[in-house]
């Protein structure tokens, strides 16, 4: 006996759920399984590292800002001219209009400039970085400062109210006085102890 499908209000029969006509998108098609990593797609364009591309275009602004680079560049020119105009025709690679000479400086040009501009890029990333850290340590160190500033203050504050040495001494001495004058002690022991307490 085969299940047939729910019947409607009207007696017909309704497919199930679990049928072919009712599957949606996500059963027909393949599940996307998302305990897994994607596979990798195939790249038309060639991959590169990015970092040692930065290291590079570092070196060669580098050079490009010497004197070196200026006279090898200089050498090269006068040599190339001297081989287009000195030499038999027959020789001549590139002759009077030096079209060649002028391509070759053209796209050196075009290409110095991008990696000037990505060598100052990076160098900018670490100033920005650098900076930060700057700013950082010293608002550490403005807060140990002002940490410190507070502690000596309750320091000198707390040292006010301790009683010296001296104060000591002096109060000593005006008991023993009042005393003395009270006739508490004999005369002559006031004075005496009045004596060892100033000597001490």
């Amino acid at each position: 006996m085969t299940e047939r499908g729910d019947r409607d209000g009207g007696g017909r029969d309704r497919p199930r759920s679990g049928s072919s006509t009712g599957a949606t998108a996500i059963t027909r098609g393949a599940r996307v399984r998302l305990d897994q990593p994607r596979p990798q797609r195939r790249r038309i364009l060639p991959e590169y590292d990015p970092e040692a591309f930065g290291r590079l275009s570092e070196r060669v602004a580098r050079f490009l800002g010497t004197g070196r680079f200026i006279v090898w560049m200089t050498l090269v020119i006068i040599v190339w001219l001297a081989w287009n105009i000195l030499l038999p025709p027959a020789l001549r690679f590139d002759p009077y209009p030096f079209i060649f000479l002028t391509l070759v400086l053209s796209l050196q040009a075009s290409y110095a400039a991008p990696l000037i501009l990505l060598a100052q890029n990076r160098q900018d990333d670490r100033d920005r970085v650098t900076q930060e850290q700057e700013r950082k340590q010293n608002e550490r160190a403005i807060a140990d400062t002002e940490y410190l500033t507070r502690e000596i203050a309750a320091l000198r504050m707390g040292l006010g109210e301790v009683a010296t040495r001296d104060w000591i001494r002096s109060e000593l001495q005006d008991m023993v006085r009042d005393m003395a004058d009270h006739h508490v002690l004999p005369p002559e022991t006031g004075r005496a102890r009045g004596r060892e307490e100033s000597d001490r």
